[in-house]
């Protein structure tokens, strides 16, 4: 099984979370046990009981679906959209493998999920959005919501676009019409689904209505791993030409560069009219062991425990990997010269921090200068400051939760 194509990675193999530099190691299960994080709210999933009539199937051909909780109050004219990410799959057969899993097929999804962190219904854990109309939008296409086409002899269904129309009509037909607020994010695969339907999410609302984009971890480099090649190209060259999203990638950049090329954000964010916020971490561990130093390309094993602990990093790797946070800030340049435009990127070795509870907003979570991420992208959104931070360099930063992998 390719390494690279399936699932990302966020809870599935992530065994401990270091905090700090120095503060020692805390399990999730005993974080998640303390007083102040039990009992998330658990929301049911919702089937888009009309999609199958559009062709918006997932890959296996079951219906897509969604979790929601009601806002109220102050809210109940704010929506939250949030695209839950999860890799993925540019061949047939890593296609036919995540389609028998709840990132291919709603069959397999749970019934209910946690709303945490950025979907979080209290205010003490998501002061800016806790009593907004929440919803994430489950992932079963594996093309970030962008393909659109199929595969009829593996029974292969590529229906991210559709699928993508289909939610926003079931949830603008359930009150979303009536939004005077309007934030669309989405973790990794979902962090750069976020980018790439940006504009499209502002054209469902009138000019009055705010609305606005946050990718978190979905800011992918196209970049040179360490055997010399380019790994996560290899990977979206497949998942753009077997999932047909050619023709829904923006032609400002098709008209310029290969299509493939067009599927990494550094090439998509100059061009996004919509206010968009960008989250990430600098060392961004899904990165790290999938793009920049996957085994694929780690011929002789020298980069096996440096991809699980960063403490582990020899001073070259550290230094290969200082680089790579360059080439992100170098990315990065150009975008944050826009007010309208949001940034937080700090120094961690983290991946998806806006959907964790312990990295979006708690007494301890990860900082720059004297604003955690929730009160960033809560200052952000509502134009109260604008938002710009960038951390100091490994290993400076003594906020960070990073993750440690076995």
């Amino acid at each position: 099984m390719n390494f690279l194509s399936v699932f990302g990675f966020i809870g599935l193999v992530v065994l401990k979370l270091v905090q700090g530099m120095e503060n020692g190691n805390v399990s999730d299960m005993q974080y998640w046990g303390r007083g102040f994080y039990n009992r998330p709210l658990l929301v049911g999933l919702t089937l888009i009981n009309g999609a199958a009539a559009k062709g918006a199937v997932c890959l296996d051909g079951s219906l897509p679906g969604y979790h929601f909780h009601r806002g109220y109050g102050s809210g109940s004219n704010s929506w939250l959209i949030q695209l839950e990410g999860g890799g993925w799959c540019g061949n047939i057969r890593n296609c036919i493998y995540s389609k028998r899993s709840r990132h291919g097929s709603s069959l397999h999804m749970e019934k209910q999920i946690p709303f945490v962190g950025i979907l979080s219904n209290k205010a003490v854990e998501n002061p800016d959005f806790f009593n907004w109309n929440r919803i994430k939008v489950r992932y079963c296409d594996g093309a970030s919501f962008s393909g659109d086409s199929q595969h009829e002899a593996a029974g292969l269904y590529f229906r991210g676009q559709r699928i993508w129309h289909a939610a926003m009509e079931d949830l603008m037909s359930k009150g979303m019409r009536y939004a005077k607020q309007a934030l669309l994010s989405g973790c990794s695969a979902g962090g750069l689904a976020s980018i790439l339907h940006c504009d499209e999410f502002r054209e469902l609302f009138p000019r009055t209505t705010r609305v606005k984009c946050l990718s978190d971890a979905g800011l992918f480099l196209d970049t040179i791993d360490v055997s010399g090649r380019r790994s996560l190209r290899n990977l979206f060259g497949g998942v753009v030409t077997l999932q047909g999203v050619k023709k829904n990638l923006p032609r400002s950049c098709t008209s310029r560069f290969n299509p493939i090329l067009c599927f990494f954000p550094q090439r998509l964010i100059a061009s996004v009219r919509t206010p968009l916020f960008l989250l990430n971490a600098a060392y961004d561990t899904w990165q790290i062991q999938a793009s920049l130093a996957p085994p694929s390309a780690d011929y002789r094993w020298n980069w096996n425990d440096c991809r699980k602990n960063y403490a582990r990093c020899s001073q070259p790797q550290l230094k290969y990997l200082q680089g790579f946070r360059n080439q992100m800030l170098g990315v990065v340049r150009g975008f944050s010269r826009s007010h309208q435009n949001g940034l937080f990127i700090n120094s961690c070795f983290a991946h998806c921090q806006a959907e964790r509870q312990d990295t979006w907003f708690a007494h301890d979570s990860p900082h720059i200068g004297n604003r955690g991420i929730a009160q960033s992208v809560g200052n952000w959104f509502f134009d109260r400051v604008g938002v710009q931070a960038i951390g100091c360099p490994y290993p400076c930063d003594r906020t960070c939760h990073n993750l440690v992998f076995n």
